[in-house]
């Protein structure tokens, strides 16, 4: 048994060839591509099928198929911290089953063990197997999507401390036996949610979207052959793993540190700082988050899938060279994690905001990297997804509703160009929902969505801006917050300026005012009014530095107010 403080190193990415044939390159890229468009078919039957707006609106959710060794042959865009913990989800779902021997044609398996997921027990996974001529296994699709609830203490929580208070657990079992809906596990469900209707219709719509995939996967592999299939695969993982390697060979060797902090675990108020060691040593690289502090008593724990899947996102991100991502971008990569660490919690360790320090890791990944090439990697963004989860009984019909959203920071400015605004990379392929929808759905008014002023991190390059977005409450409404980063402002780099950091305010009807960046359960009665203030990015580059017109350009459009630019600024005024 591995010692709980002594480190483990894990392959990021599985290595070997299928079959020693191989495709010509034409015949490799059409293989890629059908593969991209078999999975992005999933994702459209999910969104069209799907209840819940953050289904549908948010894209909360991943889709993707794989070999039958379980590796990543194609994913669509949705939500990039996802894509490296779904191969997890299988390999444990189908070893809690009883292996590849026990699933037929037509199964779907239904698992959402944390620890095997790398997620809240929101994240449902449905899983089907792959079939060629109903005999032979030769891949799995799988959907990842958030329910809206499923019965832990809140539908979202920051307090719990340990993993059952975060949801039913589902190991694993059979929703579908030979395509006949498993009655019993259905009925277990139902019973587990505040919103049945709503779990009901996502679980449709994933059971759907995972059809799609299994027909799209089977028209891929007939329309080349089974063989021929396989040694094109073998050859695009091949062609990916030499891209990201041509990068990896820029870095110069050498162990870089990034530092980092969380502003808390949810249940004690200490702060967290932490370190993440980037390794390089020509084409390999490995990520050491070995030195990371022990588990923590609130659910700001990330299991071992989502650690992996950070280090994914945060590599192929830079070195990808924007191709949709498989199996072959992470074969150089190497994570070392230590297990009963935050970044390796065993359990019963609670880890319901779990996609927190993940955020955080990505950031200060890049923060090492800043150290060995700083125009290789933007200033630090925002930081967070700023989310909010809001809950309640409409007045009218005492029907429950439910409903959330995370919510775009800006982001770093780099050599060469300003940030932008948009959700953070760990989600860059989600969104946030529409006012329009909002108001239509939930008991609130949205009386202000804007970017804010003086938001910006100053440089040469300025960071983007944050966002203010305040919600009038029409009904009593319950809610949670996760606003990570609200003690700590996104950092600049080569002498750029640090941006404004994420808050959130609840204005009482009795005029009181809370912070409440982090909370659970948070009542916010009628005519309360929640204040939301995401974090605008680091500034690139030595303020004075920044052109005239461009500063003048930035007070014209609102992103900095004439006393901000004054203070940052001054050349732009002698």
């Amino acid at each position: 048994m591995t010692n709980r403080h002594e480190p483990v190193v894990h392959e990021a990415g599985r290595k070997g060839r299928m079959t020693d044939a191989k495709a010509d390159p034409i015949t490799t890229e059409v293989v890629r591509h059908a593969l991209n468009s078999a999975a992005n078919q999933m994702k459209r039957a999910l969104v069209r099928t799907s209840f819940s707006p953050i289904i549908y609106e948010v894209l909360d959710f991943a889709v993707a198929i794989y070999d039958k060794d379980i590796r990543l042959l194609a994913q669509a865009p949705s939500l990039p911290l996802f894509m490296g913990t779904l191969s997890f989800c299988i390999d444990e779902a189908v070893k809690s089953n009883g292996g590849p021997e026990t699933l037929n044609p037509g199964d779907a398996l239904i698992y959402n063990w944390p620890f095997g997921t790398g997620s809240h027990p929101q994240d449902m996974v449905i899983i089907m197997p792959v079939f060629y001529r109903d005999e032979d296994l030769i891949g799995y699709v799988a959907i990842k999507g958030h329910w809206l609830d499923i019965a832990a203490k809140d539908p979202y929580c920051t307090d719990t401390t340990d993993v059952f208070q975060e949801g039913v657990i589902f190991p694993g079992v059979k929703i579908y036996k030979e395509g006949v809906l498993n009655e019993d596990i259905f009925r277990m469900i139902m019973a587990n949610t505040r919103v049945p209707n709503m779990v009901r219709g996502d679980l449709d719509a994933q059971v759907t979207g995972c059809r799609v995939g299994v027909k799209s996967l089977l028209e891929v592999v007939e329309r080349f052959g089974l063989d021929e299939f396989r040694a094109a695969v073998d050859d695009m993982f091949d062609h990916g793993e030499r891209i990201v390697r041509s990068y990896f060979e820029k870095i110069p060797d050498g162990r870089y540190i990034g530092r980092g902090e969380m502003d808390n675990n949810g249940v004690t108020p200490d702060r967290i700082p932490f370190e993440i060691a980037l390794e390089v040593k020509g084409s390999e690289v490995t990520l050491d988050f070995s030195k990371v502090p022990d588990e923590q008593v609130g659910p700001t724990n990330s299991p071992l899938p989502s650690t992996i899947s950070a280090s994914r996102v945060a590599i192929t991100m830079l070195a990808g060279y924007g191709e949709a991502p498989h199996e072959g971008h992470f074969r150089s990569l190497k994570v070392i994690t230590r297990p009963g660490s935050m970044f390796d919690p065993l359990p019963p360790a609670p880890s319901f905001i779990y996609g927190w320090p993940a955020l955080q890791a990505i950031e200060v990944i890049y923060n090492a990297i800043s150290n060995a090439m700083p125009k290789a990697v933007p200033a630090s963004s925002g930081g967070c997804i700023c989310s909010l989860v809001a809950w309640g009984q409409r007045e009218a019909t005492r029907q429950p509703w439910a409903d959330g959203t995370p919510l775009p920071v800006g982001q770093g400015a780099w050599d060469g160009g300003d940030g932008g605004i948009m959700l953070h990379i760990a989600e860059s392929a989600t969104r946030f929902t529409p006012a329009e929808v909002w108001e239509h759905r939930n008991p609130w008014i949205i009386e202000q969505l804007a970017l804010a002023p003086d938001s910006v991190g100053p440089g040469k390059y300025r960071g983007g801006p944050g966002l203010n977005l305040d919600i009038r409450m029409v009904e009593d409404t319950l809610i949670t917050t996760v606003f990570e980063r609200a003690y700590n402002a996104p950092w600049g780099l080569k002498g750029g300026e640090e941006a404004r950091p994420n808050n959130c305010l609840a204005q009482l009807p009795d005029g009181s005012v809370h912070e409440i960046p982090k909370t659970t359960h948070f009542s916010m009665p009628k005519d309360s009014v929640l204040r939301m203030k995401t974090g605008g990015g680091g500034g690139y580059g030595n303020p004075s530095e920044r052109p005239v017109e461009a500063v003048m350009r930035d007070i014209e459009d609102g992103y900095i107010s004439e006393e901000f630019a004054r203070a940052h600024y001054p050349h732009a005024f002698a």
